[in-house]
């Protein structure tokens, strides 16, 4: 890892470290339509990995009413509060390009306001991993960036934050690519309380499954 790309990982985990608690007070407590493709496939027990799962509220939450959920992020104060606001998940403080689970672990997985907070460059390599980590026919429900800008930082609950990535026509190439049918498309919003944030946004969501060897 060069020394950007670390400063811009320390800068997003000192970022979320200093801002979790407005960040997990300012967002939505149910999770909206954005989970329902993969609510609708999985069977109940099921794996899932929740990548970047800050405080846990409402993906995971909502996840582990009848799925394993094992939680990852970078801010070690989301952390403990997803350990307090889903008691029955399973959350480890690590980079998602640095952790390590065994192939086929999970039967999906979930990234919701995260991958655009890794260096873009490392964002093909993390499909990979993912892939990796995913049983044959397991499924990948993600939001992914509109458009294509390298390095962006800007103030963020009062903490400065970073953001990276590719225009959307770049990740569906990159998750074919790797292995994975897309199943749908879809968008949704900012993921904020409605009272928090005057300015509306919208984010594509993308529901893929990772090819079964006979495929």
């Amino acid at each position: 890892m060069n020394t950007v790309t670390a400063n811009y990982k320390a800068l997003v985990q000192s970022g979320y470290d200093q801002c979790a608690a407005a960040y997990h007070e300012s967002r939505r407590s149910e999770a909206g339509r954005e989970l329902g493709a993969l609510l609708s496939v999985l069977e109940d027990g099921a794996a899932v990995l929740d990548i970047g799962c800050g405080a846990g509220v409402p993906v995971a939450k909502t996840l582990a009413e009848r799925f394993r959920v094992t939680g990852v992020d970078i801010s070690d104060s989301m952390i403990r509060l997803a350990k307090t606001n889903v008691p029955t998940g399973t959350f480890m403080r690590s980079d998602i390009m640095s952790v390590e689970f065994a192939p086929s672990t999970f039967d999906a997985a979930t990234a919701f306001y995260s991958i655009f907070h890794v260096p873009r460059k490392e964002h093909p390599t993390l499909l990979r991993r993912i892939y990796e980590w995913l049983k044959p026919g397991g499924y990948l429900l993600c939001l992914l960036p509109h458009y294509d800008e390298e390095t962006y930082l800007d103030e963020f609950f009062g903490s400065t934050m970073y953001w990276s990535s590719y225009a959307l026509e770049e990740y569906i190439h990159f998750l074919k690519h790797t292995g994975f049918d897309l199943l749908e498309e879809s968008f949704v919003g900012s993921g904020f309380d409605e009272a928090v944030v005057a300015e509306p946004e919208t984010h594509p969501i993308v529901f893929a499954q990772k090819r079964k060897a006979s495929q």
